[in-house]
């Protein structure tokens, strides 16, 4: 390919899965040395089209236009050899494999036919240097946090020198300074002259580093924008959703209760310091710190997945040993994960049984399941949540992301609950959905629960939250109430302190 003359059309695109169609006559282009955003809610088709361009789906009609060439392609092979990279959201790597072994899976360099350790080795470092991450090309994907998993799949996708490149939802688990290496990036591949699609729900980095827009609803091109800068972000909301979205966060001041949860010099892998914390009924509390400052160590811990070490927690005044995850869903703690496809959904398994998963047992009688309890807590939650789904029986991991997220919910739900913990909960979910995740965790409040967030989106945590726990380097630093908190402030404390 010529990249100075480069350009992609999707020609009439369709393509059709049992009871949806997913993509619906989808027409565009992008031109070489722009940056194209792809725009909509969760299940409006963006993943699908990228899975098409990538060669995962073949479509069942439409085509794919390479500098005048029509393509179709059948394989992931036959798009690479085209030029084509897609980075995906959820991740596409090999936990057991070394980071040099995933960067260059089916090319690594040989040397008399073996595998040149040191060449591979060589070629890893010198790619994540390009990306200034500072990462041991040797050691086992699976072991690294999430962030740089992120970073190894982009380095994996630019190592192959692809002349269209679609990053999906990039930033959504990467720090701000990843954040802008990663723009930076970008941008030299953009003057380099390939062509850059990106997809993403953060609408202030499509103004920041995107040139044009093509926004999908329900698997169709509602509209095309050469010159995003020529409009705003709620135009481009109210083009998505069909419906304006003012006040996304939902926020309303309720009454508190006491304590529902009291944590006492609590202390455990990734703690530098015990914790204290004490969250009421009612209260929404959110946690900000950077990655790396023990937010999700401390979830953990309350949640008895990971080992506590020293302290102890109480639930509504009672002392109670949170041993495992069993003893803190006996105790009402209920838990949604950062990590939807690792730690949260069971992918192979249907949204019935991915919602009933923690609650069988109590569905049982003398150990037989009661099917008929079953389907109506899976109708109830399918209904009161909104989840959008062609059938109960429909495999998880077929759901969009905002809709996974919304069965995990669904299933800690199931419970009785007292204390929920959540973890990123609309990390790569659109604005629709988020708004909709907004208000059951207003809602959950209202009832009387107590609510912890983790959230690395800073407007997200001040506008939910009733008080901020700032987090840094593995301890609380600050308590800040809603009307106090300011990005500049909050940011300051999460920040070293130099």
């Amino acid at each position: 390919m010529n990249s100075d003359s480069l350009y992609i059309y999707f020609d009439s695109i369709e393509k059709y899965f049992p009871g949806v169609k997913a993509l619906d006559n989808v027409s565009f282009g992008v031109h070489g040395g722009t940056v194209h955003a792809l725009l909509g809610e969760n299940g409006a088709g963006k993943s699908t089209l990228l899975k098409i361009l990538s060669g995962v789906y073949t479509p069942d009609s439409g085509k794919i236009i390479l500098n005048d060439q029509p393509h179709i392609f059948t394989s992931t092979r036959e798009a690479i050899r085209a030029g084509i990279a897609v980075i995906y959201q959820e991740l596409h790597l090999v936990p057991e494999m070394s980071v040099a072994e995933n960067l260059l899976l089916g090319h690594m360099p040989t040397r008399y036919g073996v595998v040149n350790l040191g060449k591979m080795r060589e070629d890893a470092r010198n790619e994540l240097a390009v990306l200034e991450e500072d990462v041991d090309s040797s050691v086992k994907v699976g072991t690294l946090p999430i962030a740089q998993r992120q970073m190894v799949e982009i380095a994996k996708a630019l190592i192959r020198d692809a002349k269209v490149i679609a990053f999906d939802e990039p930033t959504s688990s990467l720090t701000d300074r990843e954040v802008t290496r990663l723009f930076t990036v970008i941008r030299d591949l953009k003057r380099k002259g390939k062509a850059i699609i990106y997809v993403s729900h953060r609408l202030k980095e499509i103004f920041e580093i995107c040139d044009s827009v093509t926004v999908f609803r329900d698997g169709k091109v509602v509209e095309t924008l050469d010159d995003v800068s020529a409009v705003d972000q709620d135009y481009l909301v109210n083009r998505m959703v069909g419906r304006s979205i003012r006040d996304i966060y939902q926020y309303s001041s309720r009454p508190k209760g006491g304590a529902v949860i009291k944590a006492e010099g609590l202390f455990g892998h990734g703690l530098s310091e015990p914790v204290n914390l004490e969250i009421g009924q009612g209260e929404i509390v959110g946690i900000f710190g950077l990655v790396g400052a023990g937010r999700t160590e401390l979830l953990k811990l309350l949640y008895g997945a990971a080992k506590c070490e020293a302290g102890k927690i109480s639930v509504l005044g009672n002392e109670v040993k949170i041993n495992n995850t069993v003893a803190a869903i006996r105790n009402g703690i209920a838990f949604c994960p950062e990590d939807r496809k690792k730690e949260g959904i069971v992918p192979l398994r249907s949204v019935h049984e991915n919602i009933n998963l923690s609650v069988r047992k109590s569905f049982a009688r003398f150990g037989v399941v009661d099917d008929k309890k079953e389907r109506e807590n899976t109708n109830y939650f399918i209904n009161k949540l909104g989840i959008k789904t062609s059938s109960p029986a429909r495999k998880a991991m077929n759901l969009s992301g905002g809709n996974q997220q919304k069965v995990i919910l669904a299933r800690a739900l199931s419970g009785k609950v007292k204390v929920m913990l959540l973890d990123e909960p609309t990390r790569g979910i659109d604005v629709g959905a988020k708004s909709e995740i907004y208000g059951i965790i207003g809602q959950l409040a209202s009832d009387g629960i107590g609510v912890i967030v983790v959230s690395s989106d800073l407007p997200e945590v001040m506008g939910i939250s009733d008080r901020i726990l700032v987090m840094r380097q593995g301890k609380i630093v600050a308590s800040i109430p809603r009307e106090e908190a300011t990005e500049e402030k909050l940011l300051k404390l999460a920040l070293p302190a130099i």
